[in-house]
């Protein structure tokens, strides 16, 4: 199972849109470096370092016609392409060089509903992204491989 990191997103300020970047710095046990959720202690809380979505399930959602946002308003941080996230829940897995472990689904809820557009918890249910702890520092780039191990 490979895919590849599509877009980066951050944002330092809650309930900003998150800009897209083409590269951010990843630090283990921290977070990524100009995002709101970056704890300068190295105590990050499990599963809060960093946030993936996979692109396909972003176009699933539009294709079914209910809904339609973009992907940096699903405020999480890496859209990936040709892997399945939910599938890295409990599991080691890279983006780039930096080592990461799947912690928990990261389901949509009624204050991401409130940011973007009434619908966004049942068209998202179950494929919303990952929450992932980040156990190694380097730099996340757009084009980077996502893989297992």
């Amino acid at each position: 199972m490979a895919g590849r990191v599509e877009s980066i997103f951050i944002t330092s300020d809650h309930g900003e849109v998150p800009a897209l970047v083409d590269r951010v710095r990843a630090r283990a046990g921290t977070g990524l470096e100009g995002n709101r959720y970056y704890w300068v202690d190295g105590d990050a809380p499990p599963g809060r370092a960093v946030t993936l979505i996979a692109a396909e399930a972003v176009e699933a959602v539009a294709g079914e016609g209910e809904i339609s946002v973009e992907p940096a308003a699903t405020r999480r941080n890496v859209l990936t392409r040709g892997i399945d996230v939910n599938e890295l829940v409990g599991k080691r897995f890279r983006i780039g060089d930096v080592e990461c472990e799947g912690v928990e689904l990261c389901e949509p809820c009624t204050h991401l509903q409130s940011m973007t557009t009434p619908g966004m918890i049942k068209a998202f249910v179950h494929r919303c992204g990952l929450n992932a702890d980040i156990l190694s520092d380097g730099e996340i780039s757009v084009g980077d491989a996502v893989t297992l191990g």
